[in-house]
């Protein structure tokens, strides 16, 4: 795969995800207050649910940079946060877990990977 072909990968993606996070309930129309956006703890856990960082911070960032084809990150390993973040929630996350699988496997180079198992706390 390409570097361009990677990118594209990557950016399809990424608007999968925001697809289902809009299908199953979990996107917000209102963005967060500037304040609890500019935490600087991992991933915002003290101003921000998992799913609010995951739209405002990790998706608006990953666009950026597939946009301008700047260097991503050596690795990405999102979807078990999200499968223990997820574990509560009533709706089915289980196709947005698995695309924040691919997206760390496309990430970390590796999208060619087999997935990680299946099931566990949020794969409702």
């Amino acid at each position: 795969m390409t570097d361009t072909d990677r990118y594209h990968h990557i950016a399809d993606l990424l608007l999968a995800i925001e697809q289902e996070m809009r299908r199953i309930g979990l996107w917000e129309e209102v963005a967060p207050p500037a304040a609890a956006l500019a935490s600087t703890a991992p991933f915002c856990y003290d101003t921000l649910q998992f799913q609010q960082w995951l739209q405002w911070l990790f998706l608006a960032r990953m666009r950026a940079l597939v946009q301008s084809a700047a260097p991503l990150p050596a690795a990405c390993a999102i979807q078990p946060l999200a499968e223990h973040s997820f574990a509560e929630l009533p709706q089915d996350t289980g196709r947005l877990l698995a695309l924040l699988g691919a997206v760390d496997r496309a990430i970390s180079g590796a999208e060619h990977a087999p997935p990680a198992a299946e099931g566990g706390a949020g794969g409702k």
